[in-house]
């Protein structure tokens, strides 16, 4: 994407745009959050930032070629049942919006680019309807998120819609559409330099002064007992549950053996999380966390992207915004700055609690791995960064400790995919269940052939495992109008037994597909062992044609 991007650049201009977006995002932790100060939660409207952010980029003849979006909301609307790779409610987003602008284009193709973008988004869950218990249609415990029958895993939230594709489809409409009327209008162009400010930091050991009598300090990592719980978007398996303010001795005593005790400084610096996992202190074969992370800002005109290697809450995020535009308009240098968190950014240090919902303990406070001052230490560090960007002195950055680079001991725990079988005197791409001769506007073909691993395809950049065609009479030619990013088609790939695997193509027809005759195409890689070296071979497969009507008695 980088070499792409740098081989076809061209000048070019940019345009922001705000506004606020409802009904698409709800706290996950409202306990929690209700932690933080009464004067600081006076100042918001929500207990979640509404604000979407918009940068247009147009060529110099106004022309748009792409934009890029920031929404503070996880990207769960698809649960934790889904086993097929697929984009989420952001990646909807994207796929409309790319749509509108690259008309004719398969997903991924024409010269318009729409990114959508994570913020501050560690409390906040698509899932509108909020937390009620499967079992009984109850609300589940404010403080613990379980319920009385099934625990944790029965606390579930549910998105808008029938299902999670439904739900997905919402919400990423609802983005979609704030974006796109954000991007029409943005008339406001940004201008200026463009700056950035980079630092290594060991986030086990950031001292911070907080007034003249007091320091705080961060700590080793470590994960809390209500890391286990998960969340109401995907709650744990086991007897865990959120806002666990205490250990307990079975799990104590099954981690102390299997992976070593936390250390009395570890637990000390960490209270009041009780520590399931001293991850900070688990270094076979490969440290379990990351000690040296890196703090960034960059600044294009009067727009502030403050890069966080984590998950922030909301008001976590709030302080972080409002201590970079102090910073950066304390000198006159800015004015009017848009400061905007992209989160997730660089490295994954899971969640940034503010201290006060840290003490609460629900799964975003336990899973503050470097314990309660987490925050504390990153405002100090992205001070310093605007400060530097502020007063023009960037080069003068000491670049912070060096990051290992582990060559060493690298595994993985996912064995090589087997070789793949099919029965007696047929081929891979076979058709197993045939298409119908005829389907509506709204029906859904379906059609299973005989399958190879789709592991076994490797790298398909470029590529595609499903094709749904039209027959153009004009050409006698087929014209692809569907591959499996669509979001009118669907994979399955299917394990079977003695290593014959199949695969189901569906493809939901449109009420806007054209009227005509069709086809869905599979393509593949199948593995086979020849002289008892494995070889893979490419194969494809195609449905029957079939013809797509408005109405049966058309």
């Amino acid at each position: 994407s980088i070499d792409i991007a740098h081989s076809t650049m061209k000048p070019g201009r940019i345009y922001r745009n705000r506004g606020e977006l409802d009904e698409s995002s709800l706290n996950r932790s409202p306990h929690s959050y209700l932690n933080n100060p009464e004067s600081e939660r006076q100042r918001y409207k929500s207990n979640t930032d509404k604000q979407v952010l918009v940068l247009k980029f147009t060529d110099l003849d106004g022309d748009g070629i792409g934009m890029i979006s920031w929404f503070a909301v996880h990207a769960v609307s698809m649960n934790d049942t889904n086993r097929m790779v697929s984009s989420d409610n952001m990646g909807y987003a994207s796929y409309l919006l790319e749509k509108d602008k690259n008309p004719g284009e398969l997903p991924g193709q024409g010269g318009f680019v729409a990114g959508f973008s994570s913020s501050n988004l560690g409390d906040v869950t698509p899932n509108i309807r909020g937390p009620h218990c499967a079992n009984t249609g109850l609300p589940c415990d404010y403080l613990n998120s379980s319920c009385p029958v099934g625990g944790t895993k029965m606390c579930q939230a549910s998105g808008p819609g029938e299902d999670m594709f439904d739900s997905t489809k919402i919400i990423g409409h609802n983005i979609y559409m704030k974006a796109k009327e954000l991007y029409a209008n943005a008339v406001e162009e940004v201008t200026g330099p463009i700056q950035a400010a980079h630092q290594w930091v060991n986030m086990t050991d950031v001292t911070v002064k907080i007034n003249d009598t007091h320091t705080v300090s961060t700590c080793k990592p470590a994960l809390g007992y209500s890391f286990a719980a998960g969340t109401t978007d995907g709650g744990g398996g086991l007897n865990f549950t959120q806002g666990a303010v205490e250990g307990d001795p079975f799990w104590d005593g099954i981690r102390d053996v299997l992976l070593g005790k936390p250390s009395n400084q570890t637990k000390e610096c960490h209270h009041p999380k009780p520590i399931l996992f001293s991850t900070g202190e688990m270094n076979s074969p490969l440290p379990w966390h990351p000690q040296i992370v890196d703090v960034q800002i960059i600044t294009v005109g009067s727009v502030a992207v403050i890069a966080v290697p984590g998950e922030m809450t909301t008001m976590s995020g709030r302080r972080l915004r409002n201590v970079v535009k102090e910073e950066l308009e304390s000198v006159g240098t800015f004015s009017n700055t848009e400061v905007v968190i992209a989160g997730l950014s660089n490295i994954y240090t899971h969640y940034i609690t503010t201290y006060e919902e840290y003490q609460v303990q629900r799964y975003e406070g336990a899973s503050t791995i470097y314990g309660p001052h987490t925050l504390t230490a990153y405002l100090h560090k992205y001070r310093e960064l605007a400060k530097a960007i502020a007063q023009d002195r960037v080069s003068g950055l000491p670049a912070g400790p060096e990051p290992p680079f582990f060559t060493n001991n690298l595994f993985s725990l996912l064995a090589p995919a087997a070789v793949d079988g099919k029965p007696e005197n047929t081929s891979f791409g076979d058709v197993l269940e045939q298409v119908l001769p005829l389907y509506r506007q709204g029906d859904v073909v379906s059609v299973t052939f005989i399958a190879g691993n789709p592991r076994h395809s490797g790298d398909i950049r470029d590529k595609t495992f499903v094709t749904v065609e039209i027959y153009d009479n004009r050409t006698e030619t087929w014209e692809v109008v569907y591959n499996d990013a669509s979001w009118e088609t669907r994979f399955h790939w299917l394990k079977g037994s003695n290593k014959q695997n199949n695969a189901t193509v569906e493809w939901y027809i449109p009420p806007s597909a054209p009227v005509g005759s069709y086809r869905i195409r599979h393509f593949g890689h199948y593995k086979e062992l020849k002289s008892l070296r494995p070889v893979i071979t490419p194969y494809e497969g195609s449905s029957d044609v079939f013809t797509v009507m408005s109405s049966y008695y058309s």
